[in-house]
């Protein structure tokens, strides 16, 4: 497994994340607010938003403002669902809520499709055949 690039598509994953979560606690979200909600510094988001821009997965208006494309839209949303649902699941099983967040935050990159699924129709009650 080639690792580099593994890693590289983590932090799109994680930038992804923390655009949409932004964007359903402020409305807006600028740079500044991913540099602080991340603990980065700016010259690395920035480096970071212009990666997405040319992968196509964020558009940035004039007046600074990051919007998700349709495509970025629907990455965040799966690696979000994939986080929560992984934190919640932790959390039933009694893992602390903060260790749990930390889990789900690596678990959600390396987890197979498979698996996933099989974890999310478990805690629906349901079998993976249904």
């Amino acid at each position: 497994m080639n690792h580099m690039k593994h890693r590289s598509n983590e932090s799109v994953e994680d930038y992804l994340e923390t655009i949409l979560s932004l964007q359903n606690k402020l409305g807006q979200v600028r740079s500044i607010d991913i540099a602080h909600e991340m603990d980065f510094s700016k010259a690395s988001v920035s480096v970071a938003m212009k990666n997405l821009r040319e992968k196509e997965y964020i558009t940035m208006s004039e007046n600074g403002y990051i919007l998700l494309t349709e495509s970025g839209r629907k990455q965040a949303e799966e690696v979000l669902e994939k986080h929560t649902i992984l934190t919640n699941w932790l959390i039933s099983l009694g893992v602390n809520k903060e260790i749990a967040q930390e889990d789900a935050c690596r678990m959600e990159h390396d987890i197979s499709t498979e698996s996933f699924l099989a974890i999310k129709a478990h805690i629906n009650g349901l079998s993976v055949s249904e």
